[in-house]
């Protein structure tokens, strides 16, 4: 009986083995076609049964993110984080950890999602995107201050289905729906499982009302997806996006699939001729989403080309009068990203609004803007804030600079359908480098008197000196001309108190009062138990996640220690190293002990100090110095202040 019930169990295991590898190969066949839908389907199913892998859940969780289901992606994302460990066979690359916070911003858990955000940077420093979030911890914040300015209205039109777009057609909407009382419904959209989208068009009633949407043109309607078209003033050329199908033939990339490619047509006749494509179109790669700039000589547009920087990246090219065109030139780092960036529009005062997966926003794809320079140069690139954006896809946006209203679409969850088309009004205008004077109080922390005549020295965001000033007899200083939505340290220095370094975010708003800096008076007393820190308002010595090697900032507080030994050679000190509270208590001691020992040797070694007036001792995570013990919670920058060796005087040598 156990001979053949080892047997039945064998059998039916290895058939459940060979029946799940037979549905992941014509899953991950469907997946490399970009059949996400039916991927999906698959994937699910093998799943369920209870198997586990990383490339199953990584498939699975793209399969959902690349069609902008960001909640379902969290869900297999997560999945894959619970497999994830330091072992070759399980490390997950790092673009999932930037994948994975942005579906955790969509789970509405911001904190998260900074929290892989910043493994991401961690791991990815000479990534775009990673540089971005360094350089710009405080996003949200300066999202925050652009945020409520919109009013949102319904658009009347919307459907079940996906809906999107927005270009004017001389005084006509016209956008794209997978609708499917149209030609071509019967047939799918392998990648999202829509019917194929055709361009449809209503009238605008004189109260912005849009009428019953009919089909565009049949001229330019085929059995596959149109969409994006953008118009000249005239009416008379269009310019817009189609898989890759002309005058009946369709075309396949060498990998058999369907990319996208921009077309042209002529209005003559009543009805649209002359339909081509474009010269930079290629099988190999895709062309999509044509916008034209106000002068109609330029086209932007979206590409993956070769000369990309990402998934996708903004292009622009010169059109002549012969009906030719320049070479494809790509935006650059400024707009680009290793994320996706697509749906250019450049409004009637030169402005480049986009959709932007890698630039720094609330999830998903969020909308942006950039002035464009008299020279083409771009201006800064300014996030536009909720409630236009979200936590999910956010692209197609359209907006009348005169009368300040437009249209964006998003597949957020308060629409009817996949994708849906929504109204605004621009109720104020975007803030974006307005100089800024901001007020620092000086006081004593214990008795709030004002602390006259400190030094105080302003740095930016990478510490480089912008300026320096004394504060006046009330403790008062005030720095002029600085830029909203950045964020600046400031120093202040005075013989008798100690060193404070603080940072602030230089916000969009007015200042109603100044920022107030408690100052402690300094301790002169040299006596056992006495933190060297506090007596000679020096910055800790820190380092870096896991490593006890000595870093370059802190080379020289650990001169000043040194300095002050030889001007006091009868003081013992005892070095006191100590970790945050990641991984365990064991290893964190270890890791400790270790930090001690590197900065007495240091001290030796460099500061030719004696090693009898030394000790040294880890303390592993002990002793944090704020919430961040086991089980919380924290942002990189909160963990990093444990991660400190103190200068601790324990004695005095008989002389």
């Amino acid at each position: 009986m156990k001979t053949k019930t080892f047997l039945l169990v064998l059998l039916s295991t290895t058939f459940f083995a060979f029946s799940q590898e037979s549905k992941l190969r014509r899953a991950n066949e469907k997946y490399d076609n970009l059949a996400y839908m039916e991927a999906i389907e698959i994937y699910k199913k093998v799943a369920e049964k209870g198997y586990k892998s990383k490339e199953l859940f990584q498939k699975l969780g793209n399969s959902y993110y690349f069609n902008g289901q960001f909640k379902e992606a969290n869900n297999w994302y997560t999945q894959l984080f619970k497999m994830n460990t330091k072992k070759a066979d399980n490390f997950v690359n790092p673009e999932y950890y930037y994948r994975y916070s942005q579906t955790l911003k969509a789970t509405e858990n911001p904190e998260k999602a900074d929290e892989y955000l910043n493994l991401f940077a961690l791991q990815s420093e000479n990534d775009t995107r990673a540089q971005l979030y360094v350089n710009n911890r405080d996003y949200l914040e300066e999202i925050k201050m652009n945020s409520g300015r919109y009013t949102l209205l319904q658009t009347g039109i919307n459907t079940m289905y996906s809906d999107y777009g927005a270009a004017f057609c001389k005084t006509n909407f016209v956008f794209a729906s997978s609708r499917i009382n149209y030609k071509g419904a019967e047939k799918r959209n392998k990648w999202d499982n829509q019917a194929y989208t055709n361009l449809l068009v209503c009238k605008v009633g004189k109260d912005g009302t849009l009428g019953q949407p009919q089909l565009f043109s049949k001229k330019l309607n085929s059995k596959f997806n149109e969409s994006t078209p953008v118009f000249t003033k005239d009416g008379k050329t269009v310019y817009f996006t189609r898989n890759n199908y002309l005058n009946g033939r369709i075309r396949k990339s060498n990998e058999d699939v369907i990319l996208l490619k921009i077309y042209k047509a002529s209005y003559r006749n009543g009805d649209w001729q002359d339909i081509k494509e474009l010269p930079f179109n290629s099988n190999e790669y895709s062309v999509a989403h044509p916008a034209l700039s106000p002068d109609e000589k330029t086209l932007y547009f979206a590409s993956n080309m070769p000369g990309t920087i990402g998934q996708s990246d903004l292009f622009r090219v010169k059109i002549y009068q012969d009906d030719t065109y320049g070479k494809p030139e790509n935006l650059g780092p400024t707009v680009n990203t290793e994320g996706r960036e697509t749906f250019p529009f450049i409004s009637e005062d030169n402005k480049l609004y986009f959709s932007s997966s890698g630039q720094l926003g609330l999830g998903g794809l969020d909308i942006y803007v950039s002035q464009i320079n008299p020279d083409g140069s771009l201006s800064r690139i300014v996030n536009l804030g909720e409630p236009v954006n979200s936590s999910f896809d956010d692209f197609c946006y359209y907006i009348n600079p005169k009368s300040n209203k437009g249209f964006f679409s998003s597949n957020r969850n308060m629409g009817l359908g996949f994708d849906d088309i929504y109204k605004f009004t621009e109720d104020k205008p975007l803030q974006t480098d307005s100089n800024k004077t901001i007020d620092f109080s000086l006081i004593d922390k214990e008795t709030n008197h004002p602390v006259p005549a400190a030094e105080v020295s302003l740095f930016d965001e990478k510490m480089n000196l912008v300026t320096k000033l004394a504060a006046n007899d009330l403790g008062i200083c005030k720095f002029e001309n600085l830029k909203a939505g950045k964020t600046y340290y400031i120093r202040a220095e005075n013989e008798n108190y100690e060193t404070i370094e603080k940072s602030f975010f230089t916000n969009f708003g007015i200042e109603k009062k100044p920022f107030t800096l408690p100052m402690g008076q300094k301790i002169r007393k040299l006596e056992v138990g006495v933190d060297l820190a506090k007596l000679l308002n020096f910055r800790d010595i820190y380092f870096d996640v896991d490593k006890s090697a000595i870093r370059e900032d802190a080379v020289t507080e650990l001169a000043k220690v040194a300095e002050f030994m030889k001007l006091k050679p009868n003081i013992i000190i005892d070095v006191r190293a100590h970790t945050d509270s990641r991984h365990s208590s064991s290893y964190n001691l270890k890791l400790s002990n270790l930090r001690a020992q590197s900065t007495v040797d240091w001290l030796v070694k460099h500061g030719g100090i004696d090693p009898q007036r030394l000790s040294g001792r880890g303390y592993g995570e002990m002793m944090i110095l704020n919430k961040c013990v086991d089980g919380v919670s924290c942002t990189e920058e909160e963990h990093a202040i444990n991660r400190r060796s103190e200068f601790i005087i324990v004695g005095f040598m008989k002389q």
